[in-house]
Formats: structure tokens, C-alpha cells, sequence
């Protein structure tokens, strides 16, 4: 699992920071965005662990501290359920524009009533996951009761949530009371799986059974038994993740069934190379084998891959490699440790005294060969000279003619 460090930013002019998962091979299979409990954070116990387990079975995991909170900007005080709503759809945008489309949506606790709503707004999300999540928004009320009366006679009060303060402002009591008569599933017309623990003191399970009973079907429940809310337990976290992508693998088509970012079919003696996502990210495939391409942040890409022209000279590296070993063994030299180091550079012609071109640039590729051994001078010189041999080396100095054809698919 590789985890980036992602910022955006809302519809509000707040820098958000977030998380990205994602495998460390292959192709990312299906992008999902996790949205965290109230007052939590993206780092919440629950979000990394599953974003984790998941990206290990190819599923990318975005997850981001709302307004206001963890590394994120803009006043708690400010933000009700709707901008955590808004904050989602952003997510979502962002994630479109710069790496794929989020396809499954994830929220836990609150996280998980602006997951629904988010969903019935995005064409892109084909399935909604909910983790201990109420059937309204206007359940969190009860986490401060005890200050509702000071908060609608002040305007605001400080609240204790889990041992830490916060301002809750009147504004957020009346978003919730706007969101407490709706229905946030009859709209929503996508797969669901509510996940929900029989002995969770912060949100009732009947909660989600009032879910389940409002929504339409395709819709599952699994029981989180012996659970606690914000699933701090390793186990429960790694039964909701595997759980949850064998669920998804069912409506999301990411398993047996070919989709986009499935491997293709490869014939023996050919490479095939497909796109990822809309800008750099590509899989390098053959037959049995896979590997990402990809460009720099700094040009616009994701850093997910080498980038072609690092290809290029780990192709000429490998190969060289295994052509001294190849020569070593069979003089019996005694060479261990063998190491090539190559750069790629563009250098004028007229600096270049044995080049055939005597104007413009010209690719030049260096090579420097390292190795433990105990040769003679001769042994040394003949050593290098073998790596000009090497296969790549040869074809990339012989005349080189690429042909090119293909048409639009219908």
C-alpha cells in the first residue's frame, strides 16, 4: 500500500488535506472516497485501517479532514452536515479531474448520512457503503444535548466531544433540524451495505435498521458483533474491509467480469499499454506481468510509475546486467555486486566531438558500471567492452524503424 499526501481545495476557497491509498502493483481496480465520523478526522482509527486493508486489494481510498478539522482550514464553527456534504462533492471533483472518478462511496457515523446524500448527487458513484451510521443527520444532536438550550439562547457554546472542545454555533443545530425530516435513501437508486454493530452505545443499531427499511433493494446488513463505534479494534476494521470489497466486487465489476482498468488480453510476443486515469498514469502489461507508468507531480502527473524515459533506461540497465553476468559466469571471473547507474540527459551536437550530427541535440544516455571483483587490467577493459553487447544496448544503436497504424474503436 502507497499512501500520498493530497490537498484541495473547496468550494469555499479552504485547502483540505487528504490521504490517498493506493496498491503499491498492479492497477488501481476501483477509486472510493471515505468520508470520516463527526469530529473525527481522515486519521481516525476506522479511515486507515480500512483505506489500507482495501488498497491492498486494489481498491484506492481517498480520505480527507472536513472543514475545520485535522489538517484541513476554515472554522468548525462554521461548517454544518450540508457543507460536510458539499466538502464531498468537492472530493469527488478533485478526484475526477486528477486520478479516476470515484466509483464507491464510504462513511462512517455522520460520515455516513453525507455519504448518501453525496451519492444520490454523483453519476460516478455506483455503490455507498455505511458504517455505524443514523438514519438522520439530526441524531448527533445528542452528543450535545446538555448545551442545546445555551446554544440557541447564545448563539453558540463550547462542547466536550471525546475529550476534546469544540464550538458548536446555532447555525448547526438548524441544518440538522432542516435534515431530520428527509428520507436520505429515497433517492439514492444504488447498491447499499449498511454495516452496524448490535452493542453501539453512540449510535443505536436501530438506526440502521430504520436505513435498511427505507431504502430500495439492492441493499445488504452485516452485523459488526461486538463492535464498538469507531471500530478500534484491528479485527473489526479488517472484517469491514474484506467484507466490503467482496461485496463491491459484486456491483462494482471489478472482479472476473473485464472492466476499463482490468488487465488485458495480451498475446506472448507483445507489451500493451492502457490508460489509468485522464493525464499520465499508465499499465505496462505482458503476458504475466505488470507496471505502472507514470509522470512527476511537478509535470502534471501522479509519481505512481517511472516515467517512459525511466523505462527506457531500466531496460538498457537490466539488460546490461544480465549480460556481464551472463559473461562472468561463463569465464568464471569472480564479480559479485554488480551495479549499473544511468541518466538520460539531451546534449548539443557541437559539444559532442564522436557524433555523427553536428547541429541541434542529441540524446545522449550514460552508463556506469560498478561490480566487486579481483580482475586484471585487461579483464577490467574486456568486462566493459561486453556490456556494449548486451541486446537493448544494440538496438538502440542500430537504425531503428517503428511503424505505427490503428483507427478509432467503435
Amino acid at each position: 500500500m502507497t499512501r500520498r499526501k493530497i490537498e484541495f481545495t473547496n468550494r469555499e476557497g479552504h485547502t483540505l488535506t487528504g490521504a490517498l491509498e493506493q496498491p503499491d502493483t498492479g492497477p488501481v481496480r476501483v477509486m472510493a472516497l471515505f468520508a470520516h465520523c463527526f469530529t473525527c478526522g481522515k486519521d481516525v482509527v476506522a479511515a486507515t485501517r480500512i483505506a489500507s486493508a482495501l488498497a491492498d486489494q486494489g481498491i484506492a481510498v481517498f480520505r480527507f479532514d472536513f472543514t475545520g478539522l485535522g489538517g484541513s482550514d476554515g472554522d468548525f464553527g462554521n461548517t454544518n452536515f450540508s457543507s460536510n456534504v458539499d466538502d464531498l462533492l468537492d472530493a469527488a471533483e478533485f478526484l475526477t479531474e486528477h486520478y479516476q472518478a470515484p466509483r464507491l462511496l464510504i462513511g462512517h457515523s455522520l460520515g455516513g448520512a453525507a455519504a448518501l446524500v453525496a451519492a444520490s448527487r454523483l453519476e460516478s458513484v455506483e455503490a455507498v457503503v455505511t458504517i455505524a451510521a443514523p438514519s438522520t443527520p439530526s441524531h448527533v444532536q445528542h452528543l450535545f444535548a446538555d448545551q442545546h438550550c445555551d446554544i440557541t439562547r447564545d448563539g453558540q457554546a463550547e462542547v466536550d466531544i471525546g475529550g476534546r472542545h469544540f464550538n458548536i454555533r446555532s447555525q448547526l443545530l438548524e441544518d440538522l433540524e432542516d435534515w431530520s425530516s428527509r428520507n436520505l435513501v429515497a433517492t439514492l437508486r444504488k447498491p447499499l451495505l449498511i454495516f452496524h454493530s448490535p452493542v453501539d452505545a453512540v449510535v443505536p443499531v436501530s438506526e440502521a435498521a430504520e436505513l435498511y427499511q427505507a431504502a430500495m433493494h439492492p441493499k445488504s446488513f452485516v452485523s459488526l458483533d461486538n463492535a464498538d463505534h469507531l471500530l478500534s479494534k484491528r479485527a473489526d476494521a479488517d472484517y469491514v474491509a474484506a467484507t466490503l470489497a467482496a461485496w463491491a466486487s459484486r456491483y462494482l465489476e471489478f472482479g472476473d467480469e473485464a472492466t476499463p482498468t482490468d488487465r488485458p488480453r495480451v498475446a506472448e510476443d507483445e507489451v500493451i499499454v492502457t490508460e489509468q486515469d485522464a493525464r499520465f498514469l499508465r499499465g505496462l502489461y505482458t503476458t504475466r506481468h505488470e507496471v505502472l507508468a507514470d509522470e512527476p507531480e511537478s509535470k502534471g502527473g501522479t509519481d505512481q510509475g517511472p516515467t517512459p524515459y525511466d523505462l527506457l533506461l531500466m531496460s538498457l540497465g537490466a539488460c546490461t546486467s544480465m549480460t556481464l553476468r551472463l559473461y562472468a559466469n561463463h569465464k568464471s571471473l569472480a564479480v559479485s555486486d554488480i551495479q549499473v547507474r544511468l541518466r538520460h540527459s539531451r546534449i548539443h551536437a557541437e559539444d559532442c566531438q564522436d557524433c555523427e550530427s553536428k547541429s541541434g541535440q542529441i540524446e545522449q544516455l550514460e552508463r556506469h558500471i560498478s561490480y566487486k571483483g579481483n580482475l586484471t587490467e585487461a579483464e577490467q577493459q574486456r568486462f566493459l567492452e561486453i556490456a556494449d553487447r548486451c541486446p537493448v544496448h544494440k538496438t538502440l544503436t542500430r537504425e531503428i524503424r517503428i511503424r505505427t497504424e490503428g483507427g478509432q474503436e467503435e
